[in-house]
């Protein structure tokens, strides 16, 4: 491991139970199977970094990078030890990736790390400079146009006439009154139902004039069935509806 990568994150030490040292040297020994992955709590390592990386100091961009592309490569590790299988795992399949692939991924990483360097050296250059706040020189105050040159009290009336002025009145021929209410039918059924003691859903709207009052009528029964002051049965799907009252039971 060259010093060039041991650098940005050398900084950032754990304390494990079975290490406590740099988090790098302890990814390194992962890797080269001398720590075995499933005794690191890779969700303590990240609570550690997080607490880390919280002063301004410890946090830079190519370690945070660097960081999550280790947590990857530990967590599939990880997995693959866990997975139940019947052969001897042996390090390409811990690492769940052929030869060529983590070559590949070394690839990508090292050039993910040369972007986070660019980045972080922009950053750094784009902070030294400073937007102009003063305004333009005397000799330019004349360019602004005036917004308010042709503007006349008569206008400034006629747009305060207009916002105070009250809304028209809203047209609500189309809109069907409530002619009918569900206390009007349940006093209908229960008067009915007081008479008679049982009836048929038929008779008792037998007196509705539009199907509107059917409707509200039989929502009251569903009511005073759910208090338990109807009975209802029916012989067969979509036959007679016979009701019988029971408020004098309860």
């Amino acid at each position: 491991m060259s010093d060039e990568r041991a650098e940005p994150a050398g900084r950032f030490a754990v304390d494990l139970p079975v290490f406590a040292g740099p988090f790098r040297l302890l990814a390194d020994l992962i890797l080269e199977q001398k720590v075995d992955v499933c005794d690191v709590s890779v969700g303590s390592v990240t609570d550690l970094y997080l607490s880390y990386s919280k002063q301004a100091e410890n946090w830079t961009l190519e370690e945070a990078t660097w960081f999550l592309a280790v947590c990857a490569v530990l967590l599939e590790l990880k997995v693959g030890r866990l997975m139940p299988r019947p052969e001897v795992l042996d390090e390409e399949d811990m690492l769940g990736v052929s030869p060529d692939l983590a070559y590949a991924r070394s690839l990508e990483l090292a050039a993910i790390r040369q972007v986070a360097g660019d980045l972080t050296r922009r950053m750094e250059e784009e902070a030294l400079h400073h937007t102009r706040h003063a305004g333009p020189p005397p000799e330019f105050a004349h360019l602004y146009p005036d917004v308010l040159e042709k503007v006349s009290a008569q206008d400034l009336a006629g747009i305060a006439a207009a916002l105070l002025r009250p809304p028209p009145s809203l047209d609500l021929y189309h809109v069907t009154p409530i002619r009918y209410s569900m206390e009007d039918a349940v006093s209908a059924v229960t008067d009915a139902l007081g008479r008679l003691g049982r009836a048929s859903f038929r008779d008792l709207v037998a007196d509705c004039e539009e199907r509107i009052h059917v409707v509200v009528r039989f929502l009251a029964l569903l009511e005073l069935y759910r208090e338990g002051k109807v009975g209802l049965t029916q012989a067969e799907t979509f036959g007679e509806i016979d009701v019988e009252w029971r408020s004098h039971e309860r």
